[in-house]
């Protein structure tokens, strides 16, 4: 009984750590996520250039996506045009770090890990597309969008359609907003409209006017006042249902680490190649994105393993699993998918060891929570901790009633039917 009270205070203890960090988290990245276009991204990823993998990487480690939802991503952008080593380094660097683990990561392990964690995402990510890149074709298959796209480009001037072009699809694309109008639809426009002096993009103009300041205005007015309730919406929906089970299981683990097993577990691996490649196996077939990972990460130095071997489990978990490898081989073959987890498993091993030698050698011990630091915190601070827990209880009991009750109208709906 004793044990089992030790396991529900960890548990307790991380949560309420975690809660106010992962409540920040999800708010940006609810912001994020209105404001950052998916069209965007396919604009800066379609080549397989450096600057491309760069982008990529940059692009991909603040977003909001974990390795559940990135797979989905990932095969949007590569459908839609992006290259091989672009979509693998936004693969590797999306889930590996993010604006809420970031924060979770801050509060849980301290300021060094949540430094560290997004540099090495990135790096590994420009990495990986690099590999992939160099050893997998990447040159040809550029050639051949440049191809297609030239291709398409001539038809587009050929003799055949280029009066077609000029007569519908030219005209199309002009605004009558615009101020380089062609002197037809000037004629045009001055023959009609000879007793007005001013375009139809003045200020007095008819309502029905394409140019309508009215109706934009009242459009942009209903988008802005929609834009928070869309934020609140994904943040504490679609993203939170994303990570809840996880967060929970990670939450979970790491209290039962904490409070089961032995210091001498874990640390008999010692800190080398073996206890780093140990941790990238637990880490790569999980199903766990960077924030459920990082209470695991907590129980892990609890027990006693290195700063490096615990980096290793954070890089190597988020960045891959079942799903996504499977996801590799279908959209873009068996030797991505081996140099994809080449990538990981060196790049993630890499960056342990420069962190147990920055470690060892700049003495940073201090920068990194070996445990929950709410003790140390002062009343004011444990009550702000315990409303944002309270807060994110409440938000995951939401997302549990509405998932029950939705399984339950269904069923209801598949009896009436049967019954019908």
């Amino acid at each position: 009984m004793t044990d089992l009270m030790l396991l529900v205070q960890n548990f307790i203890s991380l949560f309420m750590e975690s809660a106010p960090w992962l409540l920040l988290g999800l708010l940006v990245a609810g912001i994020m996520h209105e404001l950052v276009p998916v069209s965007f991204l396919e604009r800066h990823m379609g080549s397989s250039s450096t600057a491309s993998i760069t982008k990529a990487a940059v692009i991909g480690a603040p977003l909001p996506l974990c390795s559940c939802g990135v797979i989905p991503a990932a095969i949007g952008l590569r459908r839609s045009g992006a290259s091989k080593p672009s979509t693998i380094s936004f693969l590797v660097s999306t889930p590996e770090t993010g604006v809420d683990s970031v924060s979770v990561s801050y509060a849980l392990l301290g300021p060094l890990y949540a430094i560290v964690r997004p540099i090495a995402a990135i790096v590994s990510a420009i990495y990986a597309g690099l590999m992939v890149r160099w050893f997998d074709g990447a040159k040809p298959q550029k050639a051949e969008h440049e191809h297609v796209h030239a291709d398409n480009h001539s038809h587009a001037h050929a003799p055949g359609n280029h009066s077609n072009d000029h007569s519908g699809n030219h005209f199309s694309n002009v605004s009558c907003c615009s101020s380089e109008t062609p002197a037809a639809l000037e004629q045009v426009e001055a023959t009609s409209l000879n007793q007005e002096q001013t375009s139809c993009c003045a200020s007095e103009k008819p309502t029905t006017s394409c140019c309508d300041d009215t109706l934009a205005t009242s459009a942009e007015s209903a988008k802005q006042s929609n834009k928070f309730t869309q934020v609140f919406r994904y943040a504490s929906g679609k993203l939170l249902e994303d990570i809840v089970v996880w967060l929970l299981i990670g939450l979970a683990l790491a209290a039962a680490i904490k409070t089961w097993v032995p210091t001498d577990f874990l640390t008999q691996w010692g800190d080398g190649v073996i206890a780093m490649l140990v941790m990238a196996v637990i880490g790569i077939p999980m199903y766990i994105c960077a924030t459920a990972s990082t209470p695991l990460a907590v129980g892990f130095l609890a027990a006693g393993l290195s700063p490096g071997a615990v980096l290793v489990f954070l890089m190597a978990g988020p960045a891959t699993n079942v799903s996504t490898m499977g996801m590799i081989k279908q959209e873009m073959g068996f030797r991505t998918l081996c140099l994809y987890l080449f990538s990981v498993i060196t790049a993630s091993i890499g960056f342990g060891y420069l962190l147990n030698y920055a470690v060892s050698a700049l003495s940073l011990e201090g920068l990194i929570h070996m445990e929950s630091q709410l003790h140390s915190h002062g009343a004011n601070i444990q009550t702000l901790y315990a409303a944002c827990a309270i807060l994110l209880a409440a938000l995951m009991a939401r997302l549990g009633i509405k998932k029950v009750s939705a399984r339950l109208a269904q069923r209801e709906e598949n009896h009436q039917d049967c019954c019908g």
